[in-house]
C-alpha cells in the first residue's frame, strides 16, 4: 500500500494555521498540504494547488508522499507545519478511523479524499475528513450545462457506470444536488452495485437505485438525462463486459440526450465512452473538469475562501496544459 501527502506552510504571520506536511522526515520552512496515492498515479494536485498559493502569494506547498503505513504517514499531521492533505485510493476508506470527525459529505459517502483542520471548544486541534469529490462532479456539470438542461435533470433518471470508490461520490452528487429520481448502476459486476445500493440506503440517499444487467431491461427504460462514467479505458473481453459495454450503448442510444461527465482522463480523455457519447450526440464533459473543481473545493476548506477568490482560470490553463503535455 502507498501513501502520499501533501503539505502547507507559510512564513507569513497573517497566513492561516498550517495544515500539512512534507514526504521528508525533517519538515521544511514553509507550509505544507499532503496527498496519499498510489504508486504511478497521475496526480496533478500538487501543480493544481501550487498555481493557486502563488496567484495568492502564500507560501505554501504540497508534496507527494509515499509510505507503506498509514499511521506513519498520519504522524506528520502532529507537525506545527500540517495544514492539510488529499488522499486518493485506497486509502479514502482506510483512512476514516484515524480521524476525528467527518462532515455530512465524508460520513454519506464513506469515503475522505480530503483532511483538514478545525480547533475543538477546549483548543484541541482535530483532524477533520470530508468528500470534494462529490462537489467535483456537481460543478463539473453545473459549470458546463446549460442551467435549462440542470434544471430537467430533476426528476429525471440519472445514471452511474462502475462500482468503485468514486460511483459513491457520483451517486451522491446526482442524486443529492442534482435530484435524479432514480439511478441506473451499470457495471459488469452486480455484487459491486448491490454493495453500493446497501451502502447508500443505510446513508439515507439510496432509494431510487437500480442495478442494470441485461440490453433488454435497459430498452424498457425511460433514458437518463445525467451520466457519470467511472470505469478505467479498458476494451471489453469478458462477457460480462460486453453486455456493460451494450447497456451503456443502449441508454445512450436513446432518442433523448442529455451531458455525460467521462471521469476517466488518463493516459487520454478520448475513452471509448467518450467516443460513444459525442457519436450518439451527448454533450460530453471531461473528468478534468471533476479533478479541478474538487481540488478548488479542497482549498476552499484548507484556506477557508470562497472558490469565487480563488483562480480557477489560471488552474484550468496550467493543469490543461501539464495534462496535454504528459500525453505528448
Amino acid at each position: 500500500m502507498s501513501a502520499s501527502q501533501t503539505v502547507v506552510s507559510s512564513t507569513t504571520p497573517s497566513a492561516p494555521p498550517p495544515t500539512m506536511l512534507p514526504p521528508n522526515p525533517t519538515l521544511p520552512q514553509s507550509p505544507q498540504n499532503l496527498p496519499l496515492r498510489l504508486p504511478n498515479c497521475p496526480l496533478p494536485l500538487p501543480l493544481l494547488h501550487g498555481t493557486i498559493y502563488k496567484a495568492l502569494n502564500l507560501n505554501y506547498a504540497q508534496h507527494l508522499y509515499e509510505t507503506t503505513s498509514l499511521p506513519a504517514c498520519l504522524d506528520l499531521a502532529r507537525s506545527e507545519k500540517f495544514f492539510g492533505a488529499s488522499v486518493t485510493m485506497p486509502h479514502k476508506v482506510a483512512i476514516i478511523p484515524y480521524l476525528d470527525m467527518l462532515t455530512p459529505e465524508g460520513e454519506a459517502i464513506g469515503a475522505v479524499n480530503t483532511i483538514f483542520l478545525r480547533n475543538s471548544p477546549s483548543g484541541k486541534r482535530l483532524l477533520c475528513g470530508t468528500n470534494t469529490d462529490c462537489i467535483g462532479i456537481r460543478e463539473a456539470i453545473l459549470q458546463n450545462v446549460d442551467p435549462a438542461l440542470v434544471e430537467k435533470m430533476k426528476g429525471r433518471p440519472g445514471m452511474v457506470i462502475g462500482g468503485g470508490g468514486t460511483c459513491r461520490a457520483a451517486v451522491y452528487a446526482v442524486k443529492t444536488f442534482l435530484e435524479c429520481s432514480e439511478i441506473y448502476l451499470v457495471n459488469r459486476d452486480k455484487s459491486e452495485c448491490d454493495q453500493v445500493i446497501q451502502e447508500c440506503k443505510s446513508k439515507g440517499f439510496g432509494d431510487g437505485l437500480k442495478y442494470v444487467g441485461s440490453v433488454e431491461e435497459a430498452e424498457r427504460l425511460a433514458g437518463p438525462m445525467v451520466v457519470v462514467s467511472a470505469i478505467p479505458d479498458f476494451p471489453p473481453k469478458t462477457e460480462a463486459e460486453i453486455t456493460t459495454r451494450k447497456i451503456i450503448e443502449t441508454f445512450l442510444g436513446k432518442s433523448e440526450k442529455g451531458a455525460i461527465l467521462e471521469m476517466c482522463y488518463h493516459p487520454s480523455p478520448n475513452t471509448a465512452i467518450a467516443k460513444i457519447s459525442e457519436k450518439s450526440g451527448w454533450q460530453l464533459i471531461p473528468g478534468t473538469e471533476a479533478m479541478i473543481w474538487q481540488g478548488l473545493e479542497q482549498d476552499k476548506v484548507w484556506l477557508r475562501r470562497r472558490v469565487r477568490t480563488l483562480p480557477v482560470e489560471k488552474v484550468k490553463e496550467v493543469v490543461g496544459a501539464k495534462l496535454s503535455q504528459s500525453r505528448l
